[in-house]
């Protein structure tokens, strides 16, 4: 059984590991190739886009692919619903993997959070919220920030930006995870007075949320896309191999499967590239 990971995030990495070296499995993940050197999973691995729907159908039919697993990342909403229009045409069935976001449970933290749909929102409401802002919603997307010329910021992220941008803005290279000390420290050491991130969950950059609330500072959130109907949804790794399992018929799978602490905003685990 060929299963097809579409992945780069934390959950694909884990899931291919997962999957790695079962007999009567092979395993390939493919990156979009976005990040210039990222970490790569064991088993085969394919860098690039597939062309849209069609092009991807294509490859699933000429690689013998059984099994597809849409692990990008939550706001990777295009790849999504091509993965959806081709695994219909290619009649190879499909799981999305999506970690928990955080704008549900943040909340009864009793955090200061202000979502909104888009960055252009975040962008239009963040000169009332503070003037030295720390960007976390990717090097993608800075253009949306471009006029905010009375805000300060900090914008961390793997790669170096490309494109328009702020004005006043500084760039911080790093790679997680975080810890809850580290980023304490850093927003002492820049003054931030707000925070602009994407509800992308996962335990990797959690711990600037927790920050954030512990030094009062307001967090303006982009909430995520809408993503295909009628795609079965699983929120960990453990439940794509449990899925795998089930429809390869590998019993192998089930010594691999581990119970997951309850999701939450929790330090460690590796990045996927928001930061």
């Amino acid at each position: 059984m060929h299963v097809l990971i579409l992945g780069g995030t934390t959950e694909a990495r884990r899931t291919a590991e997962l999957l790695h070296g079962v007999p009567g499995l092979r395993v390939t993940s493919s990156l979009a190739g976005r990040v210039a050197a990222p970490r790569l999973p064991p088993g085969e691995v394919r860098v690039g886009g597939f062309g849209g729907a069609e092009g991807l159908a294509r490859w699933l039919r000429e690689h013998g692919v059984g099994l597809l697993i849409d692990a990008t990342h939550p706001f990777a909403s295009t790849i999504s619903f091509n993965a959806a229009g081709a695994a219909a045409t290619a009649h190879v069935p499909l799981l999305a993997l999506r970690r928990p976001g955080w704008v549900d449970a943040e909340p009864a933290a009793g955090g200061d959070w202000h979502p909104v749909g888009s960055l252009e929102e975040a962008a239009a409401i963040l000169p009332d919220l503070g003037r030295r802002a720390f960007l976390t919603t990717g090097r993608m997307g800075l253009a949306a920030f471009a006029g905010c010329d009375g805000v300060w910021f900090l914008m961390r992220s793997v790669d170096p930006p490309q494109g328009p941008r702020p004005a006043r803005m500084e760039v911080l290279l790093d790679r997680g995870p975080f810890t809850l000390e580290g980023e304490r420290e850093l927003l002492a050491r820049h003054r931030v007075d707000v925070l602009v991130t994407k509800d992308s969950g996962g335990a990797a950059t959690a711990p600037k949320l927790v920050a954030a609330r512990e030094a009062g500072v307001p967090v303006v959130v982009v909430r995520r896309p809408g993503g295909p109907e009628g795609v079965r949804v699983v929120g960990d790794p453990e439940g794509a191999v449990e899925w795998v399992a089930r429809l390869a018929g590998v019993r192998a799978l089930g010594a691999r499967v581990r119970p997951q602490s309850p999701p939450g905003l929790r330090p460690g685990g590796p990045p996927d590239g928001l930061n």
